[in-house]
């Protein structure tokens, strides 16, 4: 059994090593999305075999599905302006070779790294799970980002925000065609979108005690949007609900550091009796404003009539009595 389980990751590394190659080499840019989607949901297999079940399921959510779809997005806005036909250079130039060169060396220093530590390293590990029942839940992945490194969460929250801030502060980009109703694929968001929104809801109470938690489960919230909005185009400019969303996570877990501060516990320090339900309304409002981001993110900000109107000069003098 060993023999075939050694096997299986040995054609798990080279498919990944030949799919990333593919991916970066292909003249033709659908098939790289492509070999770039299969590499993902490769990687995220790669994840659970190196016991990593957390990383694998955002890796095939977002790494390998949003990702995916948003370049498959992108491809078509190419395609619309003709940049897609532009041939793509190959060739193997002296800085290419370099990069390469430098990027084997990386590796290479990684694995002898790797190979020299110690099978039994004097780090953390130890002492934090010896104070796992003190931060609220059992699950060490969760403990450690909501507990003992809260700051650095809070902080990825802060920056996903900023980010989708943005994007929205950024010019329109012309809405594309809207697409013909495809029966096939709405039927698909009738049966997935429910499906999405339990199993979210499972991974986010599960990830007190296993693999799962907020960002899972908004990855998957994620993908059932982005599906909406394939199937059913959507709008999400910056209105007051869409902001209140998207805020709402970072809102809440400063508002808990904030509050533990005033009760003499310190910043993002809770109190074992409470330090549960206090991990469950962080998670639970993180994972619905780190979903619409996401949704946010993928969609952009397209230009509609009004605003096309508003950009007129001929129609903006009109509006404010102006003479052209």
């Amino acid at each position: 059994m060993a023999a075939e389980v050694q096997v299986f990751d040995a054609v798990l590394v080279l498919l990944l090593l030949w799919l990333g190659w593919r991916a970066l080499a292909s003249a033709d840019l659908f098939k790289a999305v492509v070999q770039f989607i299969v590499f993902g949901l490769l990687l995220s297999l790669a994840w659970v075999r190196l016991g990593a079940p957390d990383v694998a399921l955002a890796e095939a959510a977002i790494g390998a599905g949003l990702a995916g779809a948003l370049l498959l997005d992108t491809l078509a806005r190419l395609g619309r302006s003709g940049a897609a036909d532009e041939p793509r250079p190959l060739g193997l130039t002296p800085a290419r070779t370099g990069i390469a060169l430098a990027a084997l060396g990386l590796a290479a220093l990684l694995v002898a790294s790797a190979l020299a530590l110690p099978e039994r390293w004097p780090g953390l590990a130890e002492p934090a799970l010896q104070q796992l029942q003190a931060s609220g839940v059992s699950n060490p992945v969760t403990a450690t980002l909501l507990n003992y490194r809260g700051y650095d969460t809070l902080l990825e929250i802060g920056v996903l925000m900023l980010a989708v801030l943005g994007v929205w502060i950024l010019d329109a980009e012309p809405a594309l065609p809207r697409p013909v109703a495809d029966p096939m694929l709405g039927l698909l968001l009738r049966v997935l979108l429910p499906l999405a929104v339990i199993v979210a809801g499972y991974l986010l109470w599960v990830g007190a005690h296993a693999p799962g938690g907020a960002f899972q489960g908004a990855a998957l919230l994620a993908a059932g949007g982005v599906l909406w909005h394939l199937a059913r185009p959507l709008s999400l400019g910056p209105s007051l609900v869409v902001r209140a969303i998207v805020v709402l996570g970072f809102a809440v877990f400063l508002a808990a550091g904030v509050t533990t501060a005033l009760l003499g516990g310190g910043f993002l320090t809770f109190p074992p009796a409470h330090a549960g339900a206090i991990i469950l309304a962080i998670e639970a409002a993180a994972m619905l404003s780190i979903a619409l981001i996401m949704v946010a993110l993928f969609v952009g900000r397209e230009r509609t009539v009004s605003d096309s109107l508003a950009a007129s000069p001929t129609t903006g003098a009109q509006d404010t009595g102006a003479v052209p």
